[in-house]
């Protein structure tokens, strides 16, 4: 089992209720049995990242903490907040809804909260990082989770909080990123974010690829980053 094996690799799972059961959403059935019964027989040690996108945001931007509490129960300990519109959500006003947002942080201190940080979002994590939650992250992704390589490089963790990567990493440039990320964390402990480099077409389906990851974890350990680094 990877998660054995290789215990710095996460899995995110993608949440969108309007999207459930398509390739890349993950079906509730789906989570709670299949993904639960290997979280359960990893004895809790299995990484899991809920990846909320559309009304899922919207939810917690409202501040609503049942979803939450939900996945909270199924073994996830850190929440992508995807605030953007290609991701189907209301981004309007997002300075605003930062306050509820963070007070939402606040009732789950055992979970960590990523924010997505772009131009599209900086109301949202500018404000938060006045507020500065103690159980806050921010995800570096200007390709807005479109899978498009930074053309800017990877920004200096900002002192305050840990930080990841995204946007077009995958097996063929996974070593070059991360020699590049690594530069700029200047010994600070990063991660880094892949979805659609993660996918093959099988029978005119699209799947996530273990063999993908497999060629990605493995290309961690021969730059001799295991334990150093976390591929998301």
């Amino acid at each position: 089992m990877i998660s054995k094996e290789y215990p710095f690799v996460e899995w995110g799972v993608l949440f969108r209720p309007d999207k459930e059961g398509q390739p890349r959403y993950a079906r509730m059935d789906w989570v709670e049995g299949v993904l639960g019964k290997f979280w359960r027989k990893s004895n809790g040690s299995m990484r899991l990242a809920a990846h909320l996108c559309g009304e899922r945001v919207n939810e917690v931007l409202r501040g609503e903490p049942d979803f939450l509490t939900k996945i909270a129960g199924l073994g996830f300990r850190r929440v992508q907040i995807n605030a953007t519109e290609v991701n189907g959500v209301d981004t309007s006003n997002l300075s605003e809804k930062a306050g509820v947002l963070a007070t939402l942080m606040s009732q789950f201190p055992f979970l960590e909260f990523i924010i997505q940080r772009s131009d599209e979002t900086a109301p949202l994590w500018k404000t938060l990082e006045v507020i500065n939650p103690p159980n806050m992250s921010m995800l570096f992704d200007e390709s807005k989770g479109t899978g498009v390589l930074s053309s800017n490089g990877y920004p200096v963790p900002p002192k305050d909080y840990e930080v990841g990567y995204a946007g077009g990493i995958g097996p063929n440039n996974i070593k070059d990123v991360l020699n590049k990320a690594l530069e700029s964390a200047r010994g600070r402990s990063v991660w880094v974010d892949m979805e659609s480099s993660l996918r093959s077409e099988l029978n005119r389906e699209d799947i996530f690829d273990l063999n993908k990851c497999m060629v990605c974890v493995n290309k961690v350990c021969e730059m001799g980053l295991f334990g150093d680094t976390e591929i998301h």
